[in-house]
């Protein structure tokens, strides 16, 4: 069995695409995925899974469209691949609170940070399949605008952190 993690876009953030982690639990299990645990109230879901990466995001995608009547995105990355993620972070020097990997499905295109617009001081890099950006100011305020994250989703580097931390070294508890 694979151990993943998945993460939802825009759920349960400003007031938008309300889902309780209850329900995605169980929309996880229902999937036959085994030893969910859900983390904080964003859309972060580990477990682990036989199915391949391409087969999982479908699966919740569909009973998300069920659920919710409207498509979620879902990226799914594997235990392995999220440590990745926290060891490529650029900035390790910076607030972690501030720091942000934007998951995308796909690597983004070498020209990504060509089109990018409304930069002050942030600073972006390219990973793998992420962007990473360090917001000194905090995100709030920030008026940058990457055209190839508007399919992504972000999550700072304390979550992912955390996130590496319930596959890796916790035990995830079987429903």
């Amino acid at each position: 069995m694979t151990k993943y993690i998945a993460l939802l876009r825009a759920v349960n953030v400003g007031g938008t695409g309300k889902l309780p982690m209850s329900d995605l639990k169980t929309m996880c299990c229902d999937a036959g995925f085994a030893h969910v645990e859900t983390y904080i109230a964003s859309g972060n879901v580990v477990f682990e899974s036989e199915a391949p990466p391409s087969r999982v995001r479908a699966e919740l995608e569909d009973r998300l469209h069920a659920y919710t009547g409207k498509r979620v995105s879902v990226v799914v990355r594997s235990a392995p691949e999220m440590l990745a993620v926290l060891k490529a972070n650029p900035f390790p020097k910076a607030d972690p609170r501030y720091t942000y990997a934007i998951f995308l499905h796909e690597p983004p295109p070498s020209d990504a940070l060509t089109h990018v617009s409304g930069q002050q001081d942030e600073e972006v890099r390219l990973g793998e399949r992420e962007i990473f950006i360090h917001y000194p100011r905090g995100m709030g305020g920030s008026k940058l605008r990457i055209a190839v994250a508007k399919t992504g989703t972000a999550r700072n580097m304390n979550t992912v952190a955390k996130l590496v931390d319930y596959v890796e070294r916790r035990t995830c508890k079987p429903r």
